[in-house]
């Protein structure tokens, strides 16, 4: 729950430039085939922004990376964002690392292939991966830079 109100709170404060400028911002609605959507962000001049908030705190050398245990839902979630952005709307991967001590991002393709390939294949189809790190302090966690995605396999 804490990447989804990181992320909430980041897209108010427009600390993630590539999602400002919407006017209403929504949780957990429904789509697609028995799922729900983190964020759904409308504005009246723009198409829809379908937005599916990851957490990640894995580490492997100085990747972040996600997942850290095999996710059928994971790469549900993925195909039907794929099936948003072919639709004509804007769909949205976000990976929140709630640590700063990471230099780009990757998926885990040791831990979960299917979820790898079902992410590489979102992409292909015009889903948009975007991974931000966190400034994470004992009194405070926020959104704090951007992290470059890199797919290239291992």
């Amino acid at each position: 729950g804490m990447a989804n109100k990181l992320h909430e709170e980041a897209i108010t404060k427009n600390a993630i430039p590539e999602l400002a400028g919407y006017n209403s911002q929504r949780r957990e609605i429904k789509y697609g085939t028995n799922s729900r959507i983190d964020i759904l962000l409308q504005d009246d001049k723009r198409a829809d922004c379908y937005v599916e908030v990851k957490n990640v705190h894995w580490k492997q050398g100085n990747a972040a990376t996600f997942p850290d245990a095999v996710t059928s839902r994971g790469a549900k979630h993925m195909e039907e964002l794929a099936l948003i952005a072919q639709s004509g709307k804007r769909a949205v991967v976000l990976f929140v690392v709630q640590r700063d001590d990471c230099d780009f991002f990757t998926p885990s393709y040791a831990t979960d292939p299917k979820y790898a390939d079902a992410l590489h294949n979102a992409l292909a189809k015009g889903v948009e991966a975007l991974c931000y790190c966190c400034y994470v302090a004992e009194n405070e966690i926020r959104i704090h830079r951007k992290l470059p995605v890199r797919l290239e396999l291992p």
